[in-house]
């Protein structure tokens, strides 16, 4: 063989290497599950104590965990998740409707959220095995608080909750509510490249509202957005869909939520999740989306959110859990 076709054979594999790095998510394997379920209501109250006891200092107050219980293992468990940047307050008022309902309530911070100071950096260290490992350990920590486990997340939280739904066969319910499974800025083709690319370069944030920088967002949330933080909940997004192609999901059923009128989030993306489960037979799959016309935002729970409508929102949330 002659140097122009060795040259020719090396620019191919060149290409084809770009092509795989491009096209294929990076580190799917890393990203697993392992269940280690409370043995009782006594040691799940335990589990919460030490997620609460790393939260004594350096967080804001209403961002530590909440456990909301009546002091025994309920006939439900429901473990509310945060969307990424905000706390666990962002889900506190529906947290107390379920508990009004006779439910044991955790809504858990998320790693690497919930801090005092809403400008750290500490937000770019997340990452889809921490998110994969918070996912094990709420469900866990919820198996010794009710009988059965319903679990519902938003936004990153809602990708956390489609991760245990497709690997926590003790999970009764998930509700996966405008996952960031894709962006809405970002054409569904670039998503992989752009994913793999953004893990490999230095880190960098984003104000969420440029015009109102620091001044954005509730005194609880961050005003900024870490790309690399984004770009592991996109990593876990697809190692979802991974995992889906090869068996069904585990839990029992699975409620997808979306708002037509979403601004950041891909709702095509989130389709393309709920076409993968019932594909891999999921035998109760639900898909809701909130009319246009209502002019929701993105983040559809927190009372306190801009365009908040909460009244219209948590009724039929409750609704879609009840026909479930």
């Amino acid at each position: 063989m002659g140097w122009p076709a060795i040259f020719l054979v090396v620019v191919i594999a060149l290409l084809l290497a770009v092509a795989l790095f491009a096209l294929r998510p990076r580190g799917l394997g890393q990203i697993v599950s392992h269940a280690r379920p409370a043995a009782g209501y006594d040691e799940a109250v335990q589990r919460v104590a030490a997620l609460q006891a790393e939260e004594r200092e350096g967080y804001h107050p209403e961002c530590v965990t909440q456990l909301l219980t009546h002091g025994a293992k309920a006939p439900r468990a429901v473990v509310l998740v945060h969307g990424y940047t905000s706390c666990p307050q962002q889900f506190l008022p529906l947290g107390r409707q379920f508990f009004e309902r006779g439910d044991n309530v955790l809504v858990a911070r998320l790693p690497h959220h919930g801090r005092a100071d809403r400008l750290t950096d500490e937000q770019g260290g997340l990452l889809a095995t921490e998110l994969a490992a918070y996912a094990d350990e709420v469900v866990d920590i919820a198996a010794g608080l009710g009988e059965r486990v319903t679990m519902i997340g938003l936004s990153g939280g809602g990708v956390t909750t489609a991760w245990a739904a497709q690997n926590r066969a003790g999970l009764d319910q998930a509700m996966i509510i405008a996952p960031a499974f894709g962006f809405k800025q970002v054409p569904a083709a670039a998503t992989v490249p752009l994913m793999n690319v953004v893990r490999l370069l230095p880190d960098a944030f984003t104000w969420w509202q440029p015009e109102l920088q620091e001044k954005s967002g509730q005194p609880y949330t961050y005003p900024r957005y870490s790309r690399r933080a984004l770009a592991e909940i996109l990593r876990l997004g697809f190692a979802t869909l991974a995992h889906a192609g090869r068996r069904p999901p585990a839990a029992r059923a699975i409620v997808v939520v979306t708002n037509a009128n979403d601004s950041s989030v891909d709702n095509a993306a989130a389709g393309r999740m709920a076409a993968a489960w019932r594909a891999a037979g999921a035998a109760h799959l639900r898909y809701f989306e909130f009319p246009l016309e209502l002019g929701l935002h993105h983040d559809l729970i927190d009372p306190q959110a801009e365009g908040a409508q909460t009244e219209l929102v948590y009724p039929k949330l409750l609704e879609l859990l009840e026909r479930q």
